[in-house]
């Protein structure tokens, strides 16, 4: 992949940037002191005012706490605090009314410093983790509940949390456990939906998933998953899968499993997967008899089907695609969302530098990282479940998929990092791929978009800006939940809802405050729109495979378990 677009500041970068790059040199390095410590600092001189009276509101505040006569409460949905020994003994509820009294002051402080967005965002991000690291939740020696499982199992909590915080340190990802290991099986509770291999080159395997209908829809459907994680997040436990319930419906459905790449696999970039999609398209029209197909790509994906799209409407070859539907992706990274401060050109450089000696990022030190971002439910909810309770973490099939890491080639990690440091898809020709310069306002066809309105990786209204690139009619729709929530989104939740709006202009707040809100999933109103343009109902082959290609192996086929 080439990149032609000059970059003219490191001022923007998209929180693609920030997992990569933290993933890359560690997640750590955000909260050392930096020059933004000091911009702190030089703020509150700056703004005397306001740090005088907000540090004299925390000094009155503190009395009232000393003195039994403070109101100040934990908000209902803080589950940290939900034991009534927080409320009901003098001594707790006095710490627990300073830590919230000061935790509200150091936020207020930053706030009150007036930083530049990078300054802000960045301080934010440090304040935030060290407020959720110091609450008194987090101490073996004041929470409640730990003293309360110490009683009733005569200390046997504590020694299973300590087994299980030396099992966690010894290897990566140095973070609590999220899901015990024998939770869940591939093949068996999770990606078994029936299938099999129909097609295996050494970047990925192609497999095609047996009709459950009589009949099908005559356009066949391609998933390209991510290459950061394995590609059954779209196949998770049955009644769970988007895929089951594609096939449901009578959709033809394919699916991308990416090898796990090692050290020979270093020179893999965005040339080499996105000629393997095409390799793919090959497969599916070939096995199915068509000239088109759909294409379905989820997070970084979606970037790679996004990019091969382009190359197609470069080549005259854009007929093959019926359309083109992109969950969680984010193709403009101008304002991708709070953490998109926190990468300067230097960090993205040192990052490139350590994953080409390695030759690959390392899938565990990424899901570090996401962690990170979410401290609160993530890392501390975890610490006290495991090593403070001596609870094994209950089972959950997203998160053992999420702990089923892959690499990424060097060459891929140095690709994306271009990408969205320049954020060279908003620009025609800012970068190309298999030679072809990249104008995605040339993918005129038919795109479905698909975000979740609390998802702290691809914000909702980054995702929302394909619409504004992606040529052809765009329908966006927005989830509720986050970056996986949003996407295993099956039928029956009653507190679903997804929102929509037909006109799409270029602010997407305008979009939401003009939308519609629909209970249930988004899942059925993907079937309808993808039924409108699959062609007619055909019957159902009674064999997978075709055309000289035959079935290899059941699904999930081999390269779902390369460790």
């Amino acid at each position: 992949m080439a990149m032609t677009t000059t970059r003219e500041s490191d001022q923007m970068a998209a929180p693609l940037d920030l997992l990569l790059t933290s993933g890359a040199i560690g997640p750590w390095r955000r909260l050392a002191p930096s020059s933004s410590w000091w911009e702190l600092a030089k703020g509150v001189v700056r703004h005397p005012g306001p740090s005088a009276r907000r540090l004299g509101s925390l000094g009155s505040e503190l009395a009232a706490i000393a003195g039994g006569v403070s109101t100040r409460a934990p908000a209902n949905r803080d589950k940290r605090f939900a034991d009534p020994a927080w409320t009901g003994n003098p001594l707790l509820r006095r710490l627990l009314q300073a830590y919230l009294a000061s935790a509200d002051t150091a936020r207020g402080l930053v706030h009150d410093a007036d930083l530049g967005r990078r300054d802000r965002e960045r301080m934010i991000f440090v304040v935030d983790n060290l407020i959720e690291a110091l609450s008194p939740s987090n101490s073996p020696l004041l929470s409640p509940e730990t003293w309360k499982a110490a009683i009733d199992s005569g200390g046997g909590n504590l020694v299973r949390g300590a087994r299980a915080l030396a099992a966690d340190l010894a290897q990566a990802p140095r973070i609590p456990s999220m899901v015990d290991p024998d939770a869940f099986t591939v093949g068996e509770d999770l990606a078994c939906t029936e299938g099999a291999v129909v097609f295996r080159s050494e970047v990925l395997e192609l497999i095609q998933y047996r009709p459950r209908t009589e009949q099908v829809r005559d356009v066949p459907l391609l998933v390209v998953p991510p290459v950061i994680n394995k590609y059954y997040v779209t196949d998770l436990a049955p009644g769970r899968s988007l895929v089951e319930h594609l096939v449901d419906h009578g959709q033809q459905v394919f699916m991308i499993s990416w090898r796990n790449p090692d050290t020979r696999h270093r020179a893999w970039g965005a040339d080499t997967y996105c000629q393997a999609i095409l390799d793919a398209m090959d497969a599916v029209e070939r096995i199915t008899g068509t000239e088109r197909a759909h294409v379905l790509g989820t997070c970084s994906g979606g970037m790679l089907a996004s990019m091969t799209a382009a190359h197609l409407a470069d080549t005259g070859r854009l007929h093959r695609l019926a359309g083109l539907s992109l969950a969680v992706t984010v193709l403009d990274n101008s304002d991708a969302g709070l953490v998109s401060a926190m990468v300067s050109e230097r960090t993205a450089a040192t990052a490139i530098a350590r994953s080409g000696e390695k030759g690959y990022l390392d899938g565990r030190a990424l899901a570090e990282v996401f962690a990170w971002l979410r401290p609160g439910d993530l890392i501390w909810s975890y610490w006290v479940n495991n090593y403070l309770l001596g609870r094994t973490p209950p089972p959950f099939d997203v998160l053992s998929w999420n702990a089923d890491t892959t690499r990424m080639a060097a060459a891929m990690h140095r690709d994306f990092l271009n990408l969205a440091m320049s954020n060279a898809l908003t620009t025609p020709g800012g970068a190309s791929v298999l030679g072809s310069p990249i104008d995605l306002a040339k993918v005129d066809l038919p795109s479905y978009v698909v975000a979740g309105i609390a998802d702290h990786i691809c914000p909702w209204q980054a995702c929302y800006q394909s619409t504004q690139l992606l040529g052809g009619e765009s329908r966006f729709v927005l989830s509720t939940s986050g970056h996986i929530a949003s996407i295993v989104n099956p039928p029956g939740n009653p507190k679903a809802t997804f929102q929509v709006n037909d006109d799409h202009g270029a602010d997407p707040e305008a979009w939401l405050r003009g939308a519609d809100t629909r209970q249930g999933s988004w899942w059925p109103d993907l079937i309808a729109w993808l039924a409108e343009r699959s062609g007619e109902l055909v019957e159902a082959p009674a064999e997978l495979g075709g055309a000289g290609l035959r079935p290899m192996e059941p699904a999930p086929g081999t390269y779902v378990f390369d460790a």
